[in-house]
């Protein structure tokens, strides 16, 4: 159990990036490729500014960093570790979901 304050802040950071839809979807695209904020914008279907905001979100959670190139800038996850970690999660959760142990889950809105 992360007892110590910067893991704790590390695991909030992480917490707040995917409480967004829109930031998953975004950092879902990036662990495909690194990609242009116009080409992101593009493919999820949102404004730039929209986007832009919430690389400005990811960037301050440190789970995305810009790489230039050439007069454009490129976005990444911040470390090849964080896909997998994506890939981790959403399976977990996918399996937990399968395999509710609560037969009054929906009921009551627990598990």
């Amino acid at each position: 159990m992360p007892t110590v304050a910067p893991d704790i802040e590390v695991l909030a950071r992480f917490g707040r990036a995917l409480a967004d839809p829109t930031r998953c979807r975004i950092l879902l695209a990036l662990r495909q490729a690194a990609a242009y904020p116009a080409d992101l914008a593009d493919a999820l279907g949102i404004s730039r500014t929209r986007l832009s905001n919430h690389l400005a979100c990811l960037r301050d959670c440190g789970l995305v960093v810009t790489a230039p190139d050439g007069r454009r800038t490129r976005y990444e996850l911040a470390d090849v570790r964080l896909g997998h970690a994506l890939d981790d999660l959403r399976t977990a959760v996918v399996a937990i979901e399968t395999d509710r142990t609560c037969s009054e889950a929906d009921e009551k809105g627990c598990c």
